[in-house]
């Protein structure tokens, strides 16, 4: 215990998983709790708005702008990889797209040596977060904080690609989260009456008010302080004032898997041979601190579209004025879209047990990935996406500095693996947009385009098109002491470094099949009850 703490707690970070802890830390009335955010509240007029995050995506304001270093094997590119810099972190600025993963994920991670990580183990957590408005089986909530609704605005041609799907062979699936994700249908979203339930939502707003919770926003963590060898506390700064908070029982960084691996660095924990280069003192050496790093890496095919149908028309002029009124009033309309509209989980091989490409298709198409500005003629968009990268990258500082952002190399592409499935995955979403429930629809494949054939040529395309699905984790891995790449135990302690936890998408050992926003809530809920279980102990 630190003589001098102010709190029990402090939680650097309010994003999907910080603002559960929030929540959670603080319910009983026992704890105090500090909550330390970098970015401003979440009072942008885009955040409740589904789609507002194509703005949000780009934003200044709310957005960390992170950029992968440019690499060959991604056409020497540097690839954008947003961040939520506000309360609900990148809950606020996300698709709300909502997906689980699959049970082998989680069973996954408990055969890599994570002691209650099983998919039978983390259900529990998952269902005590949300309230599922569409009904379901046993294995969804129904009175959690957060909002998860199927999406309620239909379309034909979105039901025609459905249709398309289904004649060449691949199920209907009616709810994607309850462990058998196979088919297709519309997504779910974390969303209630037509608008975003972010986890400030969900968990934070609700609970600002209680007496043992404080909450800074503008709050930016510059580093840990320490007593010994034990985690006492936060140094951060505010307006360019630097200030200092310590914690009586412990600080848990749920910074993200950018900023918490970062912030290890920045306080001496980490690969001694990056601390060095920076002139780090080293105070804990933890090889695995900002490597496994994995995202999902995924590229878009676009089809120019017969019929004046699609968001390129229906959010232009008079018909987006409509829209922004319909959705002001009643929640509904194609302002509630998520970033992807209709999911596909399928299996490039038949011998494959479970899904390994997942697809994002919107009726809607842009020529410029980066700017998202939005074709004048009719088209739609299939993103095709391998579901459980083997290609590993890292995150590293590269300066003492903390405000000059870490170096991100992803590395996307290098395992074969990865290669044989967004190649696999494209040549499966050119058959279902092929068939005949979209002949009325479908006029012709702009890209990559009829010259695309061979494996070869979607490979190449891929390369030098594909962008990150922004579902960054694993840098800060966990697994057990004898796992030389591990960061975290199974109850998220940092190896070697009392009173200091890591709760949020950087420790998951491998992707989880999917969207990562649902983990890292659910890593936040269990996180949370394992902190309150230990500290009665």
């Amino acid at each position: 215990m630190a003589a001098d703490a102010t709190w029990d707690y402090i939680i650097v970070g309010a994003g999907s998983a910080g603002c559960v802890l929030a929540n959670r830390l603080t319910e009983n009335g026992r704890y105090r709790v500090l909550l330390l955010e970098a970015g401003p509240k979440d009072s942008s007029f885009w955040i409740p708005m589904p789609v507002g995050f194509y703005k949000l995506l780009t934003s200044k304001t709310y957005n960390w702008g992170f950029v992968t270093e440019p690499e060959e094997g991604t056409g020497n590119r540097p690839i954008a990889t947003p961040r939520g810099k506000t309360l609900g972190g990148s809950s606020a600025i996300n698709g709300v797209l909502y997906v689980r993963g699959q049970p082998l994920d989680y069973d996954t991670w408990s055969q890599l040596g994570n002691r209650g990580w099983s998919y039978e183990s983390v259900l529990p957590y998952f269902r005590k977060s949300e309230t599922y408005t569409n009904g379901g089986d046993d294995s969804r909530g129904t009175d959690g904080p957060l909002g998860v609704t199927e999406t309620t605005e239909r379309h034909e041609l979105l039901d025609a690609f459905v249709d398309a799907a289904e004649a060449r062979g691949y199920p209907r699936n009616a709810d994607y989260n309850n462990g058998d994700q196979e088919g297709f249908g519309y997504y779910q979203l974390t969303a209630r009456g037509g608008r975003r339930v972010s986890t400030a939502k969900a968990f934070l707003h609700p609970v600002k008010t209680r007496a043992n919770l404080t909450i800074e926003t503008g709050a930016f963590a510059t580093g840990l302080l320490f007593d010994g060898a034990r985690a006492v506390g936060v140094s951060y700064t505010v307006d360019g004032q630097k200030r200092e908070a310590r914690a009586g029982r412990e600080v848990i960084l749920a910074a993200g898997a950018v900023q918490s691996p970062q912030l290890l660095e920045l306080s001496g924990i980490g690969a001694p041979e990056v601390l060095k280069r920076q002139g780090i003192e080293v105070r804990h050496a933890l090889p695995g601190v900002g490597e496994n790093y994995r995202d999902h890496y995924g590229t878009r095919m676009r089809w120019r579209v017969t019929k004046p149908i699609t968001l390129n028309e229906l959010t232009r002029g008079p018909n987006l004025v409509r829209e922004v009124i319909r959705w002001g009033l009643t929640g509904q309309g194609v302002l509630g879209y998520g970033a992807g509209i209709i999911f596909g989980f399928v299996k490039t091989r038949p011998e494959l047990e479970t899904p390994d490409v997942q697809f994002h298709l919107a009726h809607a198409s842009y020529a410029d990935a980066a700017t998202r500005k939005l074709e004048k003629e009719p088209g739609m968009t299939l993103a095709v996406c391998p579901l459980r990268s083997e290609s590993k990258g890292s995150i590293h500082i590269k300066s003492a500095d903390p405000s000059v952002q870490p170096s991100i190399r992803g590395n996307f592409l290098s395992d074969p693996v990865d290669v044989a499935a967004i190649v696999e995955g494209m040549k499966i979403g050119r058959q279902i947009a092929e068939a005949a429930p979209l002949d009325p629809y479908r006029a012709f494949e702009m890209t990559p385009g009829p010259n695309c054939a061979s494996d070869a040529d979607f490979e190449a395309y891929a390369r030098q098109t594909g962008q990150t699905l922004y579902h960054i984790v694993g840098t800060a891995k966990m697994g057990p002491v004898t796992d030389g790449q591990a960061v975290v135990d199974d109850r998220l302690r940092v190896h070697g470094v009392p009173g200091l936890r890591v709760v949020d998408a950087s420790i998951m050992p491998t992707l989880v099949s999917g969207n990562t926003n649902a983990a890292a809530i659910m890593i936040g809920e269990k996180g949370s009850a394992m902190i309150l279980e230990d500290a009665r102990a």
